[in-house]
Order: C-alpha cells, then structure tokens, then sequence
C-alpha cells in the first residue's frame, strides 16, 4: 500500500511540474500542407487525419496526458512566402510544432524560420538532404525520407547497378534539382553516365516536348523526378508514346502510393521505386491503413500520411519525457529515445535530425496480382537503415554538439 501510495504521489507531481512547463497546458500541432494542389494526394487532408490520429492513440495508450492536444491545419499553396507567412502567424498563437510541408523549397523556408525559436518542426514531407546537412536545425527532424534514401538504393538495385545511361525529367523546385544531383552523383560513382536533362514547371499539363527530348537523347533510362500530378501526367503521356514499353526504362525517384492508384496498373505495372512505407508489409501496417482508410473515403494511406503518424506520435512520447513543449528541448529529447511506433520503427533520431529507418524497393504489380484497389506493390527487397540512409554529414553543425552535449 505504501508503495502504491508513493507511485501515485510521484505520478501526480510529474503530471503537474509538466503541466507547468507546457505553455498554457496545450500542446499545439499545425500541419502546414496542400490541402487541394497536385500533392494533396499524397500529403494534404490525409496528414491532418494521421496527425489526428496519432494524438488520439497516444492518448489511448498513455492514459490521459497532463495537457490537452490541438491540432490546426493550414494550406501554402506550394509557395515558400505563404508557408512562412502561416508559420509566423502559428509561432504568435503559440503552434508548438509544425508538421508535414510537402515541398522541399517551403520546408527549407519553414526550417530557417523556426532556428532559434521554441517551435519545433516535423519534416514529413519534404525531401532535400540539406534539412540535415548545411540547413540542418535543433529545431527540425527529418522524418519519411530524404533525396539519398529514395534516390541511391535505387539506383545502385537498377539496371547494371546504375552503370548505364540516363536522362532526367525533373521538375523546376528546390528538391527536384537536389534529387537530382543526388542521382547525377550516385550514377557517377556506379560507372554510368548522364546524357542531359529537362527542368520543367510545377503543375505542367504537357509533357510531349520534354517527353521527345528524353527519347532523342538514347538513354536507357529516363529518370522521372516528378511528385503528385506532375509524376502521373508524365507517366501517362510516356504510356501513350508508347514509350512505357519502348526499348528506353523508365526510372521514378519519387513515387507515392496515391500515385500509382491514380496510375492504374495498366500503366504502372514493373515501374520500381523505393518507399519508405507500404501498408501491407506487416499486420500493425494493415490495422493503421484500415483505421485510416476508415476515416478517408476508402483511401489507403502514403508514406508521406504515415509519417505524420509517426512523427507526431514520437513527438509527443518525447513531450511527456521532456516534461516541455519548448521545440529544440523536445528535439533533443526525441534524439534519445528509439522510434518504435510499428509503421517506421525501429528507427532512431540522429544527432543531425534524420531519422534513419529501413527502406523497401519496390515494383508496381501487374493487373492480374493485384486483389483489391490498394494492393499495387510487390516489395522486391527490404533495405537496412544503415545502408538506405547516408551516414551523417560534416556540414551539419550539430553533429559534434549534439554527440558532445549526449555525453555529458
């Protein structure tokens, strides 16, 4: 009895001291999304719905929490001065963390913005290494993926490990021109070589110009770094050329599960990519993406939805053990506790931000093995965080303070 007593003593005084040093006794969470452009599909009202969804799971397996839990949402159009003009606006109402962004330049933005406040951000959606490397921010992990991780593994597992020729259908923003240096660098090493390059504009209804380019060059592969709208219209207009089935391979560096749906197999089917998520690898994945398909029209959730799940979830395990809602000590804290939420763990924080988790290489199905509408990939390999991630960077600052500050 006394030793329930004294539990319980202590559980109260824990529960009010954090109590006291969360602001206000709320916890804020804003997504900060494209709710109705062309990567809504794979990001937009689905990360508002995993974002809800992981404060109410915790709530269920943690009891009720020493504060309350708010989530807002906020659509930036894919523009950089909107996305920090929300931003801005959320720090003064006292958002605690940002979640999502799924545009690298926006998220870059956004990463700058809050360096030095005591707002933390959740990169679920972007992709550019930079978030870890020279941009990297005590404020800021890096969830989901990153350009190395759904680019290298790629092209190491192509055709001839990448020792061929390739020509790159790349969209005009921050992360499509990373990604694609990132694969310039990685085909370099591998022993092919790039034989041109197209830059096009967001939101393009016609690909036939740069489609002819890509066909005339006589690469092997056409490497398509496209995301959302952008990615299917390619790929479909590819399909109508004939060229899906042309002497010439189609590559896809960034690849949502919304897409290949939007796709079809017909046009899809032997297109292989890596991904960070796929819902029917294991049972904890198939509950999530019946729950979540549950409260979305029937749609099965994308690894950029799912990693706002996870995101938000070890946010906020890492919240009560910080006793804080101050973002670079919840930061600092999600550093020292493992991910293990059962969509991305085991995986770890990084003292430079990335989470490092494993990856899957993965094909589009044919028609006829496919058993329902969302069961589009057949998962070729499953690759080790160790080898899908790039080990960290000495351009990111916080690599020898984090480790030191660890150590002490």
């Amino acid at each position: 009895m006394t030793r329930l007593l004294t539990a319980m003593i202590a559980l109260v005084a824990f529960y009010g001291q954090a109590r006291a040093q969360i602001s206000g006794g709320v916890v804020k969470i804003g997504v900060l999304t494209d709710m109705a452009g062309p990567w809504a599909a794979w990001a937009g009202p689905g990360s508002v719905i995993a974002t809800r969804m992981a404060v109410e799971d915790f709530t269920k397996k943690n009891g009720p929490l020493p504060f309350r839990v708010e989530v807002v949402a906020g659509d930036f159009q894919l523009k950089a001065d909107i996305a920090t003009s929300i931003a801005r606006d959320w720090m003064r109402n006292g958002v605690d963390v940002i979640v999502d962004v799924p545009q690298s330049g926006a998220a870059l933005a956004v990463n700058s913005l809050l360096r030095g406040s005591s707002t933390a951000f959740l990169a679920t959606g972007a992709q550019h290494d930079d978030l870890t490397t020279t941009e990297c921010s005590p404020n800021t992990v890096h969830w989901t993926f990153d350009s190395s991780s759904l680019t290298v593994p790629l092209i190491q597992k192509g055709p001839r490990g990448g020792q061929n020729t390739w020509f790159f259908l790349t969209v005009d923003l921050a992360g499509g021109k990373g990604m694609e240096a990132v694969a310039r660098d990685a085909i370099d090493a591998a022993g092919g070589r790039t034989v041109g390059a197209v830059h096009t504009p967001v939101n393009s209804s016609d690909f036939s110009s740069f489609l002819l380019q890509a066909k005339a060059s006589d690469a092997r592969t056409i490497g398509v770094i496209q995301g959302g709208g952008d990615l299917t219209t390619a790929l479909k207009q590819a399909n109508e050329f004939g060229m899906m089935s042309g002497s010439q391979t189609f590559a896809a560096t960034f690849v949502q599960l919304s897409d290949v749906h939007a796709l079809g197999l017909d046009v899809a089917k032997g297109l292989r990519f890596m991904e960070a998520f796929y819902w029917d690898v294991d049972d904890k994945k198939r509950t999530f993406a019946a729950a979540f398909a549950s409260r979305s029209d029937g749609r099965y959730p994308t690894s950029v939805q799912a990693g706002a799940y996870s995101a938000v979830f070890d946010y906020l395990k890492a919240v009560v053990a910080a006793g804080s809602d101050d973002g670079p000590t919840v930061v600092s804290k999600m550093k020292t506790l493992p991910v293990d939420d059962g969509l991305f763990g085991p995986g770890e924080v990084r003292q430079d931000g990335r989470m490092v988790h494993d990856m899957f290489f993965v094909e589009a199905k044919n028609p006829a093995q496919s058993v329902g509408p969302w069961d589009l990939y057949r998962v070729l390999d499953r690759i080790p965080a160790k080898h899908a991630f790039r080990p960290m960077s000495a351009q990111c600052h916080l690599v020898g303070i984090e480790q030191t500050f660890q150590k002490e």
